[in-house]
């Protein structure tokens, strides 16, 4: 029987040395990401290094690392808002379905909670190039005026909104429908476009309210005038509107005139707490603001209201309510944990400063507590997901347009706020409800029919 022949081993010629900023780089991915079969989307590096995800082929997003330094950035310290201001900055960037890629905050949350994976990532990431030589971010008017915003006192809610609102009429034109409707919009169809929806939630809003020609109705936070304007045209009502926004009370007060309709519409920039104690309404609406207004203050908001309506009059508030607020009271430990990863500091920072929603009863509470009934409760949470979809995709599309106004940061911040808020209202996170409220007279009349079959006849 033959030997078998000896081969000789041939030593392979040495590989090229790889970047050792890409190294670390996929030690850290592992770490807070974990190993590419376990994710349902690829990770691509800034020197076209591609990590394929094994865990979905049909994911409609990828994550791109941008720059060396971008993961020592993000996570040193690790926190939700280090993690979002790194997508800002254009540290990482999401191609795709922004929206799908919303839990991974929480997903690296998770990961970096555990102390075993801790003690790991602070070494690895301390090791990742600090890269100081990228560019440098600009300063938008944004961040110089955060530094102008009081977190306390009269004026805070009015800084708030107009560092939310004025950052120009041209920008939310670009994704708006064209009644400039920058809340909620009412689907009767899944298949309604924008504008058809947000038409549908003006009538809805104006049937729950049962106007008449005769009514006196006030829109406090009217935005860009689209509902008292509506309300005037084909209600028939006299409809004053007020906003903290000086632009758009301007736009506001120019498309009354072009419309004709100065004899029966308004919009003036107030602050509703200066309203003249004497002003009387019939109907009033709030959609959109509560949001704005601390839970501890809430009910003196709900009893201005009161005291503005008529005996019988209704108001319908149409806010945004935290579902996580209602299921559960943190412990101690929780809350300092929250507020290490600085929980929905994001949209404080960069959106809505000092904004914070509340639970539904709540809201309930402080409105009945100064005296109104609840007469109708309705929520609209796939509604304001639908809204906040089409927001987004109408802004991408014109994303040249909108870096040209805004700038690219701001752009980024806003598709990521659309696209968190959309993930938000998809999970049933957040909610939002219109709530029908009424002051009854003496007596105990309501001012609202038997039944809601009047709401849904045709528009």
């Amino acid at each position: 029987m033959s030997q078998p022949q000896r081969i000789e081993s041939i030593e392979a010629p040495p590989s090229p040395r790889r970047d050792p900023a890409i190294e670390g780089t996929l030690r850290v991915l592992d770490l807070v990401f974990g190993p590419p079969f376990e994710r349902a989307y690829d990770i691509r590096l800034w020197d076209g290094t591609l990590q394929r995800g094994g865990a979905d082929p049909r994911a409609d997003f990828s994550l791109n690392i941008r720059r060396r330094g971008a993961l020592r950035r993000m996570l040193l310290p690790p926190s939700e808002l280090s993690i979002v201001e790194a997508f800002i900055s254009n540290d990482i960037d999401i191609e795709g379905n922004v929206e799908s890629a919303m839990g991974l905050g929480d997903e690296i949350g998770q990961r970096v909670r555990s102390p075993r994976t801790f003690a790991k990532l602070i070494p690895s990431l301390l090791a990742l190039p600090r890269d100081d030589a990228s560019p440098p971010l600009e300063e938008t008017r944004y961040a110089r005026s955060l530094r102008l915003l009081t977190p306390r006192g009269r004026k805070s809610t009015e800084s708030e909104i107009q560092f939310h609102y004025d950052v120009g009429n041209d920008f939310y034109a670009l994704w708006l429908d064209p009644s400039m409707l920058y809340t909620c919009a009412y689907y009767r169809k899944e298949s309604d476009d924008l504008a058809t929806a947000q038409i549908n939630k003006l009538n809805h809003i104006c049937r729950k309210l049962r106007l008449e020609p005769s009514d006196r109705l006030l829109d406090i936070g009217c935005g860009w005038g689209g509902l008292v304007m509506h309300a005037a045209e084909y209600y028939g009502v006299d409809a004053s509107g007020i906003t903290l926004s000086a632009a758009q009370a301007e736009f506001a007060q120019q498309k009354i005139a072009d419309k004709g309709l100065s004899d029966r519409c308004r919009v003036q920039m107030m602050d509703f707490r200066d309203l003249p104690v004497t002003a009387r309404f019939d109907k009033i609406t709030s959609v959109g603001v509560t949001e704005h207004v601390p839970e501890g203050q809430q009910p003196a908001y709900f009893a201005r209201v009161v005291q503005a309506l008529e005996p019988a009059g209704l108001f319908l508030n149409h806010c945004e309510v935290s579902l996580r607020a209602a299921r559960r009271s943190y412990s101690i430990g929780e809350r300092i944990g929250r507020w290490l990863w600085k929980r929905d500091k994001f949209i404080d920072k960069y959106v809505f400063p000092d904004a914070k929603l509340v639970a539904l009863g709540s809201i309930i509470r402080s409105a009945e507590s100064v005296g109104f009934e609840v007469r109708d409760i309705e929520s609209l949470r796939e509604h304001y997901m639908m809204t906040l979809r089409a927001w987004n995709m109408r802004l991408e599309r014109r994303k040249s347009d909108a870096i040209k106004l805004v700038g690219e940061r701001t752009y980024r911040v806003w598709r990521l706020y659309m696209s968190a808020g959309a993930y938000g209202f998809r999970t049933a996170g957040i909610n939002i409800v219109q709530t029908l409220l009424s002051k009854p007279a003496p007596g105990g009349r309501a001012g609202i029919p038997l039944t809601r079959e009047d709401l849904y006849g045709p528009n």
